[in-house]
């Protein structure tokens, strides 16, 4: 679609030029041509060189380089650093040329894409279409445990069709694919690959040691693909679960960079001279977890008293000092252009909570809620949960468990627990993951096939205004009667050296939406 929503008549490039060339963003509501972002401007010239160790939230023998299976920040991390995509994101979340010198549409459902020349894997296997449609098609096979295989369902057929030319078919049009193939779980691997021990990328830093839970080390791939680029000759990547330590493993100077700092933490970095914070807006939250298919927490008027109990000011000033924006119990971000701004906002009202706890029937009900520092500031909105809860006669405890297998064994297994969603590119990805009624990730087991309708029906609307009223009909949805409640969206805030330059905001996720390996530079 034009940007008028008028048919195309002709068939939307991207095409690279220059380092990565004149792009289409392809947005969540129309289909036009945009440039590549520039750089923002530098007031030094990058450094080749150094050595740094970087430590994100988690690591355990569960850690993987297989990008298909990621599914914590540390490994998204450590993919990005040694794979690319087809397309990359930018500042905005658009889906920018990576690998793929061009892709087109005519229709949304067919796309061809072209190769650049020339890329190599880092055992000098030269990048081929194969790879490309290995990549793709394995998330299909359930003996892969894609993280995203609700997303890959919507890969009809993915074929070879020339030298550098592969064709996706899709079973539906849906214009977010560029910024779908972007996410790090759809990043390129060698065809054939099954052992990821030792996996063979075309990413900036080629793998020098893999121990799950203890480290990964990336050292500098001289060939890499962008001329210029890596500028580091090596990066450490550890897991540091717990957030004090951290920060000082950051004060010390054991490392340079760290990601999920709590608000609580950033006056102690903003007063050291040898480090500074990076805040990011997002759309990360952490929600409430209301199971729907259990009683006594199925009743709707139990999920709607709770979600009246939540006193979101008081979360985003007590708990996230500010570095919060006020949610309203759905995942889409005030900022994003889907936004439902004419969906009234919740208020913390325990008077309406009371009404719909004596409707359900549901007076003096004792339920006990589970949280963990694993799921960002779930353990102190429990207590104020509870406290809210205590003069709308809900009697509600707060039973606290490690973040070791917290997400295992905890999240989502109980009538109430708390858990953390990441942001995603598209409401479609965000929908299709965490609330799509079959979704492996739909925690509080909501089923509604109105909602699911039209997510279908939203990724192929070729209107924009109907597309947008659809999403926004979602989010009613979502607010009223899914059993997820969300106060706020937490802005993500890195930490690192002041010696570490090249960092700038990338909304997906800290670490610069966890590609910073390719961009960073030491200035010592």
């Amino acid at each position: 679609m034009n940007q008028d929503g008028s048919q195309c008549s002709r068939r939307q490039l991207l095409r690279g030029m220059a380092e990565f060339g004149l792009a289409t963003g392809m947005g969540s509501t129309l289909l036009a041509p945009l440039r590549l972002a520039a750089e923002q401007p530098v007031a030094e010239s990058p450094r080749y060189g150094g050595r740094i160790r970087v430590a994100s939230i988690a690591s355990s023998t569960a850690d993987t380089m297989d990008p298909a299976a990621g599914s914590l920040s540390t490994d998204y991390a450590r993919h990005y650093m040694f794979y690319n995509g087809l397309t990359r994101y930018d500042s905005n979340l658009k889906g920018q040329l990576s690998l793929a010198e061009a892709i087109e549409t005519s229709d949304q459902r067919i796309w061809q894409v072209t190769l650049r020349q020339g890329i190599q894997f880092h055992d000098g296997k030269p990048l081929a279409p194969a790879d490309v449609v290995y990549s793709l098609m394995r998330h299909l096979d359930p003996a892969t445990g894609s993280r995203v295989k609700p997303i890959a369902d919507q890969f009809e057929r993915v074929e070879v069709v020339g030298p550098r030319q592969v064709r996706i078919q899709l079973t539906q049009p849906n214009a977010d694919l560029p910024e779908i193939l972007a996410d790090s779980h759809f990043l390129i691997v060698q065809d054939g690959t099954t052992d990821f021990r030792n996996a063979s990328g075309t990413g900036p830093y080629k793998l020098a040691e893999f121990r799950p839970g203890v480290r990964t080390i990336g050292r500098r791939n001289e060939n890499y693909w962008i001329p210029g680029k890596p500028y580091l000759d090596e990066i450490e990547l550890v897991g540091i679960p717990d957030e004090t330590a951290r920060v000082n493993a950051l004060l010390s100077g054991d490392v340079q960079l760290v990601n999920a700092i709590d608000p609580r933490s950033t006056r102690r970095l903003e007063q050291s001279p040898g480090a500074r914070i990076m805040e990011t807006p997002s759309s990360l939250y952490t929600s409430l977890v209301i199971r729907q298919d259990i009683p006594p927490t199925s009743s709707n008027d139990l999920t709607l008293a709770l979600k009246y109990l939540l006193d979101r000011p008081t979360i985003k000033r007590a708990l996230y000092r500010g570095f919060a924006t006020i949610a309203n119990d759905h995942p889409v971000h005030p900022k994003h252009p889907f936004y439902a701004a004419d969906l009234p906002q919740r208020q913390h009202d325990p008077e309406r909570a009371v009404y719909h706890l004596k409707k359900g029937g549901l007076e003096g009900l004792r339920l006990p809620a589970y949280a963990s520092p694993a799921a960002n500031g779930s353990v102190d909105m429990a207590s104020l949960l509870q406290l809210s809860a205590i003069p709308a006669g809900l009697k509600l405890g707060v039973n606290r468990v490690p973040s070791d297998g917290y997400w295992s064994n905890h999240w989502g297994k109980h009538p109430l627990s708390f858990g953390n969603v990441n942001p995603r590119p598209t409401l479609d990805m965000l929908f299709s993951l965490f609330f799509k009624s079959d979704a492996a990730w739909n925690t509080s087991r909501w089923n509604s096939p109105k909602f699911d309708q039209l997510l279908v029906a939203a990724r192929s609307e070729g209107d924009p205004a109907r597309r947008r009223q659809m999403y926004v009909d979602m989010q009613e949805l979502v607010s009223n009667s899914c059993g997820i409640g969300i106060p706020v969206f937490l802005s993500l805030i890195d930490g690192y050296d002041v010696r570490l330059r090249g960092l700038t905001p990338i909304p997906i996720g800290g670490l610069m939406g966890y590609s910073f390996a390719e961009h960073v530079w030491w200035a010592a």
